[in-house]
């Protein structure tokens, strides 16, 4: 039964936009209850004895997006930061913000530098949100480092294996994925953790992530405690 616990589990946050037009309401009254929905889920995910919950909170690719809709997240976005420190610090959670930072304003990048030294030597739970990610985005500044390395003498050909390429992704820190969730009734995986979701149980669920609750997430759980992992073998 050991192989088949959930230490990680990750979520792909999906259908906020339309949870709002539903209620004819904007979009962006979706995403705020959708950044309020984080908080509720990481409580029930700790709660279960998950070690570790990634989301997906903004792609490399989201900035396609009006750029009304584009600010309002980025401004929401710092809102929570500010607002959830006290908390993760005294429910001793790590947030660790995954992605490139390149893109974000001054501002951003020290509430993330902030919050991630405030929170580091929390080890109870782990709340990995995916910021300015994307999965191919990952591998190909992973295998641009190894090769700045091999060309800087650090490194040699013989020396790159799959052990040494995870070192250099931003998710070196953590497992793979054991179950995936994806919220919204979309079935793929929109370019979410590759690497991390080689061997990934997913779970599509019709539910809009300002809907998911403790109900969705107990079906995901009993789903996946019905299927068998073989990682390949027989």
């Amino acid at each position: 039964m050991e192989e088949r616990k959930v230490r990680h589990l990750a979520i792909i946050m999906d259908g906020n936009g339309r949870w709002a037009k539903k209620r004819g309401r904007p979009r962006s009254f979706g995403h705020k209850r959708g950044i309020e929905n984080i908080k509720k889920v990481s409580r029930m995910v700790k709660a279960k004895g998950i070690e570790i919950l990634s989301l997906f909170a903004f792609s490399t690719e989201n900035w396609k997006r009006p750029q009304q809709e584009v600010n309002f997240l980025m401004r929401e976005f710092k809102n929570y930061l500010r607002r959830e420190k006290k908390a993760l610090i005294k429910e001793r959670t790590h947030l660790n913000i995954m992605g490139s930072r390149r893109e974000l304003d001054r501002e951003l990048r020290d509430l993330i530098e902030e919050i991630d030294k405030a929170t580091r030597q929390n080890s109870i739970f782990t709340l990995n949100l995916a910021f300015n990610y994307g999965g191919r985005r990952e591998i190909v500044e992973a295998a641009r480092n190894i090769c700045r390395d091999c060309l800087q003498g650090k490194l040699k050909v013989r020396d790159i294996d799959e052990a040494l390429f995870k070192e250099h992704l931003y998710s070196n820190f953590i497992p793979d994925v054991d179950l995936m969730i994806r919220t919204s009734g979309e079935e793929r995986i929109s370019n979410f953790l590759l690497w991390r979701l080689a061997y990934a149980e997913l779970y599509f669920t019709p539910v809009y992530w300002p809907d998911f609750s403790q109900v969705h997430l107990d079906k995901a759980l009993e789903n996946y405690y019905r299927r068998q992992r073989r990682f390949g073998g027989v």
